[in-house]
């Protein structure tokens, strides 16, 4: 069964990188996709982007649509486990797959270069989202008291994870999401 998914976000490098480095590292996507190069993986969306390497700026700019099977997700995963080395700090990607049953199935992946890394952009990541949604409710003090409890969840689950090994190496984070509406441009 074939199900269309988009593919979206922006991914920051480290100093150096070359598109080959990146190629080799998305290479489980491009097989995936049967081709060689990003350039050869363009988005069914035509005014998407695809996938795009800027070495100037050291980013890898992603607005990819496409018709994929099951196995999809997890190469998409390993190649971002691959990215993760080259990168200077965590990003974040959506993934969204829509079944023709219109249930939407959406993702956050983290890449990052540590696994640590990845776990403090994600913490910053629900402080923002906290602080946005209970600053039309209530009052500064209130929102900074619930950050700074979110803060200390995060702290403590980061430490209870180190405890039991959980921090393996890791270089990207897939978590689910809520349903929201289809990303267009």
């Amino acid at each position: 069964m074939r199900i269309e998914v988009h593919v979206h976000g922006n991914i920051f490098l480290g100093r150096g990188v070359r598109l080959s480095q990146v190629e080799n590292a998305l290479r489980p996507w491009l097989e995936y996709l049967d081709v060689e190069t990003i350039a050869e993986a363009p988005s069914l969306e035509r005014e998407e982007p695809g996938i795009q390497f800027d070495p100037r700026e050291r980013t890898l700019t992603i607005c990819w649509t496409g018709d994929v099977g099951r196995s999809f997700h997890n190469r998409l995963n390993e190649a971002f486990q691959n990215l993760g080395a080259l990168t200077e700090y965590s990003s974040e990607v959506e993934v969204t797959y829509y079944p023709e049953n219109g249930e939407d199935e959406f993702y956050q992946l983290f890449v990052g270069p540590t696994p640590e890394a990845i776990y403090e952009f994600r913490r910053q990541c629900v402080i923002e989202d906290v602080t946005s949604m209970l600053a039309r409710h209530l009052g500064p003090a209130d929102v900074n008291q619930v950050t700074a409890l979110v803060g200390q969840l995060f702290e403590q689950d980061w430490a209870a994870r180190k405890t039991s090994g959980e921090t393996a190496a890791s270089s990207s984070t897939v978590i689910p999401l809520h349903p929201r509406g289809k990303h267009l441009h």
